[in-house]
């Protein structure tokens, strides 16, 4: 298995993701999108920082769950239910400083959204891998 990560030229630089995630694979590995759920399916309570570390956790036990390691994952589609530019910044940079955070060097997308499927839910994170 081999995963390239590129920057082509004459694209605009990124804030530590790449354009381009090339991909020779056995195994593809996709997750349900990880809502900020906890084991006893009640919301995790701290807002969106609360909210963030619980899809990070999840994330992380789905992923191990199927051998995989954030440094396995080849896209991302991160959701954030606000119109704050603020509020996504947060939750970037919170993805960036935890242990799931090679997985965010890859093809990522991060968008604001109106609404989640959970009441209260303010993020949701879709994740493929590879091995």
């Amino acid at each position: 298995m081999s995963i390239e990560r590129t920057n082509p030229s004459g694209l605009h630089q990124t804030p530590g993701y790449h354009h381009v995630t090339t991909v020779h694979a056995e195994t593809l590995i996709y997750l349900a999108g990880q809502c900020p759920l906890q084991p006893s399916g009640e919301l995790a309570p701290g807002g969106l920082e609360g909210q963030t570390a619980q899809v990070i956790s999840n994330i992380l036990t789905a992923l191990e769950s199927a051998g995989a390691k954030p440094e396995d994952v080849v896209r991302t589609v991160i959701y954030v239910a606000s119109p704050e530019r603020e509020d996504l910044s947060a939750v970037w940079t919170q993805l960036n400083a935890s242990p799931l955070a090679p997985a965010f060097t890859t093809a990522s997308t991060l968008l604001g959204v109106a609404q989640l499927g959970f009441p209260g839910q303010l993020v949701e994170i879709d994740v493929t891998a590879a091995l």
